[in-house]
Formats: C-alpha cells, sequence, structure tokens
C-alpha cells in the first residue's frame, strides 16, 4: 500500500531492487551465515553495476539525485536478504553522507563518487573497545604534525571492515577541551596506510558481513583526509545519526518481512487436529499483530523519510527525535515479528531448515547497533521535553488542565 507515496523514478527503482534481490545466490547467504564468506565482494560489485548505491547522491558522483523516500523503499527490499547484506547496502549511504554533506569537491571525486561505482569499499568506525553508546568519550586520537595527523587507538565492531579500502574514523583531536562534542574530528582513512584489520570475534548473526576491529599504531593520516573543520566530528557524527538509523529501521522491516511471510506460507500448508493451523485463533492473531506492526512500522519510517526530506520548518532536535522512534520503533517491531513467526513455526522454526532462525539473530543486532533502543528512548524524551517546554503560547490549542470539572482546586496542586 505504501507504493502510493512513490513517485514513478522511485517505484521503478523498487521494482529493480526486488528483481535484483532475486539474483542473489541462496548459496552466499548460506555460506555468510556459517563464516566460509568473511566479505562478500561479488555483491557489493553487483549492487553498484546495478545503479542502487547512493541513490540520494548528485548525479555527478554517480548517484540518482533521489530522496530518502526512494532510499527507504529499496533497502526494505534489499533487507529481506538479511542484516549484513542489507547493511553492506547502507554503507555507501552511511560513509557518503560524511563527505557528500561536509567533504570538499576533491574528496567527493577521490572518495564518494568510486564509493556509488563500487570501486572503493568503505566502512564506518564508530565503536571502541571501551565503549560504544559513550560515543563523545572516545580514546582514538589524532595529532597533529605538520600536514598530517598521527592516528592511534582501536575501533571494534566495524562492519564490512574486513572488504573495505577506506574508513570514515572519528578520533579525538583536542584532549583538553571542555565540550567533548567539540574535541572530535573525522577522517577518511585508506587501508593501506599500515591500518590494521583483525578478526576477533565471531557473531551470533549478521556474519558473513567483514565486521572486525582496526588497530592504528601511528598511522598517518593527510590533513587533506580531514572532514569538514577540525574538532566538528560531533556536528558530522549528528547528522550521521541519520543515514545510520534510518537505514537500520528500513532494512530491519525488509528482514521481518521476509521471516513473516515464511511462517504466513507455513501456516497456511501445516495441518493440525484436522486444519490448516492459520485457522487456530493463537496462530492467526499473531498473524494479526505482525502485520499490523509491520504496516505501522512501515509508516512511521516513510513519515520521517519525508520529514527528512522535505527539511521545513523542522528542527535538527525534531528531526533527531523523529529518527530515533523510528529506528526504535521499526527495530523493536521487526524483533517482535520474527518471534512471531518463530513461535507459529513451532519447533521446525528453532532449525537451520528455515532462514527464520537467522533472521532472529540478525534483527538481534539491530536494537543495539547504532545506538541502542534504550538509548533511542533517552533521545526522543529529551528531545520531546526540549521542544515541548519551549512551545510559544500561540501553539497552545487550549489549557486543557481547565477541561477537569475539579479544576478550580488550585490548593490540590502540589508539585514540591
Amino acid at each position: 500500500m505504501h507504493d502510493i507515496l512513490l513517485n514513478e523514478s522511485e517505484r521503478e527503482l523498487k521494482n529493480q531492487a526486488r528483481e535484483f534481490i532475486k539474483s542473489i545466490p541462496s548459496s552466499w547467504l548460506r555460506k555468510m551465515d556459517q563464516n566460509e564468506i568473511q566479505y562478500p565482494t561479488d555483491y557489493v560489485k553487483a549492487v553498484a553495476e546495478k545503479k542502487l548505491l547512493g541513490i540520494r547522491f548528485p548525479k555527478e558522483y554517480g548517484g540518482q539525485g533521489l530522496g530518502w523516500i526512494a532510499e527507504v523503499s529499496i533497502l526494505e527490499e534489499i533487507g529481506v536478504l538479511g542484516a549484513s547484506l542489507g547493511c553492506l547496502y547502507s554503507l555507501p549511504s552511511i560513509v557518503g553522507e560524511a563527505i557528500n554533506i561536509f567533504g570538499n569537491e576533491e574528496q567527493k571525486r577521490e572518495y564518494l563518487e568510486p564509493i556509488i561505482r563500487g570501486k572503493l569499499f568503505c566502512a564506518e568506525a564508530l565503536t571502541e573497545p571501551r565503549g560504544g553508546s559513550d560515543f563523545f568519550g572516545a580514546t582514538c586520537t589524532a595529532e597533529r604534525q605538520g600536514d598530517v595527523f598521527i592516528l592511534n587507538g582501536q575501533k571494534r565492531f566495524v562492519v564490512g571492515s574486513e572488504g573495505a579500502d577506506v574508513f570514515l574514523v572519528y578520533a579525538k583531536t583536542d584532549l583538553k577541551a571542555k565540550d567533548p562534542r567539540k574535541s572530535i574530528s573525522t577522517f577518511i582513512v585508506r587501508r593501506d596506510v599500515g591500518v590494521e584489520v583483525k578478526h576477533v570475534y565471531g557473531l551470533m548473526g549478521t556474519r558473513g558481513g567483514g565486521t572486525g576491529r582496526l588497530n592504528f599504531n601511528n598511522v598517518e593520516v593527510p590533513m587533506k583526509n580531514l572532514i569538514g573543520e577540525l574538532n566538528q566530528g560531533g556536528e558530522i557524527f549528528n547528522q550521521m545519526m541519520i543515514p545510520e538509523r534510518m537505514t537500520s529501521a528500513a532494512g530491519a522491516i525488509g528482514a521481518a518481512r521476509a521471516g513473516f511471510e515464511v511462517a504466513a506460507r507455513y501456516s497456511n500448508r501445516r495441518k493440525a487436529f484436522g486444519q490448516l493451523i492459520r485457522r487456530f485463533q493463537g496462530v492467526s492473531f499473531k498473524l494479526a499483530d505482525s502485520i499490523t506492526l509491520l504496516d505501522a512500522a512501515r509508516s512511521l519510517v516513510f513519515t520521517t523519510a519525508k520529514t527528512i526530506e522535505s527539511n521545513k520548518g523542522f528542527t535538527s532536535g525534531e528531526i533527531r527525535r523523529k529518527v530515533s522512534e523510528t529506528k526504535k520503533f521499526a527495530t523493536d517491531s521487526a524483533w517482535a515479528v520474527i518471534n512471531h513467526a518463530m513461535q507459529i513455526m513451532g519447533g521446525i522454526g528453532y532449525t537451520n531448515v528455515y532462514p527464520v532462525e537467522r533472521l532472529l539473530r540478525d534483527i538481534r543486532l539491530m536494537t543495539i547497533w547504532t545506538g541502542t533502543n534504550e538509548i533511542m528512548n533517552l533521545l526522543i524524551q529529551h528531545e520531546y521535553y526540549r521542544e515541548f517546554l519551549k512551545r510559544p503560547q500561540e501553539l497552545i490549542p487550549r489549557n486543557i488542565e481547565q477541561d477537569a470539572v475539579g479544576a478550580e482546586f488550585e490548593e490540590e496542586k502540589i508539585f514540591e
């Protein structure tokens, strides 16, 4: 139903994405989940050849010049393949956001264009061993020495690191700054300048996406690879959370939809007590709940996408709140939908005979990465109160408190 929100170009791209995912061999997904493929280079090249990467970016750099509505509609289709391929599809959008908005022309030509065209593979380095949610407590440092920065430290949980040619890296450049948000800078770091990439741990799910750890030991980063201004990393990070969280939300809907459809087909074939199990209320209500959650999550994703696109009359805080709501609700809903799918299928859903158990493992990470959903809650209420408490009097429709029968008992309204 949400296709009515797409224009002709957007609908065509969505259909192209739907056809593209049909061409992905199932053997790739199986080998990725068994850690036989660490980074699917052929997949990234294939999606680039279809001109589906970086569609929000200008045409002169290989993009389509479209907006968020187009991207989320495509991402839902890509998300059907699971979290790893969905995330690798999103990385050019995420890394490209920083270069497109904050980078200069030289950086766009040297990095953004080849990333979109599938000539360079990229990854984003945010999380450090000492913490994830505490982003501004980063300990990775970049000390300027002449025309270069000397980069030291570690990043971990870097999706795509094992295949990436370039990394978007955040590092401390002002250790004395009173405001930690103004202490960090953003760099493009080439792998071939001495970055050590290590595959340290196994993952419960989202396998085959090349997740690893980066070690920087006196790595020299040219001054020209600084994105934006010195110590502007906090502002860049806040902007980057839009593609981080929107791509997670849209991809989660695709993955959940995939698992749900497996369970829906199963429920229309599996019989118990002489009838199809979808005829039982215990199953049919789970199906109904799942359909509702998917539609509600998709509606929120599209509404937020349209809000970002319009960029009219909205504060950065309002955008941040909407994006956080979207990521939280979509990933929580996806988790619930896949749990319903497994319950509908019973014991066979818990085996690797069907892909539901893999999707369950994949989606579990989506409620953690790009900011845990608990962090989303903090942001949502914080940004709401910040806007609500300074709302102009003329925007308040009426004093609703006076609608109570006992409104005149002011002595009962005690706040301290």
